[in-house]
Formats: structure tokens, sequence, C-alpha cells
């Protein structure tokens, strides 16, 4: 029976065989407010993804990826900042801000981090599937760096093609974790708050952007996967639509600019949602 699992990494798998743990440099008092980032590299053709903007979320229990989509917002999956009980439950209780880091750099090793200071998540998605997006406000500017969009004003479309990425990495991945570009498919089946494809997805792939080929859009996150230990398997799987949490991007933008949480509406979960359909078996985190 096939299985579909969240996409995050635990922090036993942090480290792969024969790799050294990762270790970031940490900007300087100089860059306190902001970290200002200039590219040497020729401006990416219009259309083309900008890898990096795909970021790597570490948190206190496990590893997600994440997109930069402002200067200070990144993107993820609602389920990689939550606690977990004495047998791994994902509880509804987020984690502490301050446990959580944001690595830039899409190679084996991140060359700089960021620190977190405001989660914005709906009270719903801890455990993949409908609501399982989140939205992180930085302690710091990106200055400069590649950022995608989310399109949030025009639903996905059945039958439209979607790929991914990720900071995931699956048993038999010959190589250590680094941004991979992840093969999908076209939208096969469409609920109020998730979209089913066939894509390829390891552990770690959890948050990353689910995007329009050929486009910066993104449309969704990674949720809920069918995973074996090959990385090139396409499985079925269910991602998040961002389009039915338009609050949670507006009260993150409010907050980045200087909004207290409190002064905000409060997020609620989207009456339209329903159960997930689950191909020959039950749903699991990537």
């Amino acid at each position: 029976m096939t299985t579909l699992a969240l996409a995050s990494t635990g922090c036993s798998l942090i480290q792969g065989p024969g790799m050294s743990p990762k270790h970031a440099l940490h900007p300087s008092a100089k860059e306190e407010t902001e970290i200002e980032i200039r590219w040497l590299a020729e401006t990416p053709n219009v259309g083309a993804v900008p890898d990096d903007a795909i970021l790597r979320v570490v948190g206190p229990t496990m590893t997600c990826t994440g997109t930069l989509i402002a200067d200070d917002l990144v993107l993820t999956a609602h389920h990689c900042l939550v606690e977990r009980g004495a047998h791994g439950e994902f509880e509804k209780k987020l984690v502490a801000p301050s446990t959580l880091n944001v690595e830039i750099g899409g190679d084996y090793f991140a060359w700089t981090e960021v620190g977190v200071r405001h989660i914005v998540a709906p009270p719903c998605g801890e455990g993949g599937g409908s609501g399982d997006i989140a939205v992180l406000v930085l302690q710091r500017k990106l200055v400069g760096m590649e950022k995608m969009t989310p399109r949030l004003e025009a639903p996905p479309k059945l039958g439209e093609e979607a790929v991914s990425m990720g900071f995931g990495r699956c048993a038999l991945s010959g190589d250590a974790i680094r941004r991979k570009t992840r093969e999908g498919g076209p939208i096969r089946a469409m609920q109020p708050e998730t979209i089913s494809l066939d894509a390829a997805i390891c552990p770690g792939d959890s948050g990353g952007p689910v995007f329009a080929k050929g486009t910066r859009e993104v449309i969704g996150v990674v949720s809920l996967s069918a995973m074996d230990h090959d990385e090139r398997t396409r499985g079925a799987s269910v991602m998040a639509r961002i389009d039915a949490y338009r609050s949670v991007f507006s009260n993150a933008h409010a907050i980045a600019d200087g909004a207290s949480p409190q002064e905000l509406p409060p997020l609620e979960c989207n009456t339209g949602a329903t159960t997930i359909a689950r191909p020959r078996g039950s749903a699991q985190k990537p």
C-alpha cells in the first residue's frame, strides 16, 4: 500500500553518511538591521526560477525548506514549526521563534543564517494537508536576494504543470544535503485547500515551493508525499494551497512592518476544508 508522508527531516537525519554538520557564518554587527547581498552573477532570465530564493529552515526537531517571498518573509510548512509529543506526534503548539534559523545558500554548506522573530500560521495544518502553510518573519532583511512571488489571486488549475524545490535527501541519494529541483507533473486533483499531483519528494522537502512550471509563481508548499528511498521516484503527493490563506500573508506583512500581532485579526481555518484523499494508504509527512 502506498503511504503518504510528511517531508520534513528529523534531527537525526540532518547529518547524512559521510557528511560533516553544517556550520553557518554569522552576520557581523554592521549587518544587525539588514543583510545586503550583492550578486556578481548575471541577472537570471525572465521566468527562470530564482534558486537562491529557496532556503533551509532548521528547527529543534526537524529541518525543512522555505521560500523567500519578501526581504524578511519566508514561506514554509506549518507542520515544520510545531512541537512534537512524547511519541513524535505533531502538536498544535508552535515552537519558539528563537529556536529557528534560516540558512542561506544552496550548496552543501550554508554561507550565512538569519534568525526568526515571529511565526504566522493558521490554527490548523500541523498534521499536514489543509492549512499546512506558515510565514516566518525574519530578524533581518535580506536585501538584494532573489525572491519568488506567491500567486494568491489566481487559484491553481487542473492539469497545470507544477514542480517543486527543496533540501530533502532520500536514503539512496548519492550526495549530501543541498538544494535540488524535484520532478513534478500536472495537477490531477484539487480540494479547497490542497492540490494533488505525482512528484519526486524526499524527507526535508516539506515547506518547499510548489510553483507553476516555467514561472516564478508559487501556488503551494510541499506537505505530504508517498516516498520510497529513491529521489527519482514520483509518488502521490498533497501540496497545501496558499491562495486559501491570504490572511496569513497579510498578517505577516503587517508584522514585518511593525504591527503587533495582538493588533491584527486572528487567523482562522477555512470552513470549506475537506478531508484529504489518500490514495491506497494513510498520509505521512516528508
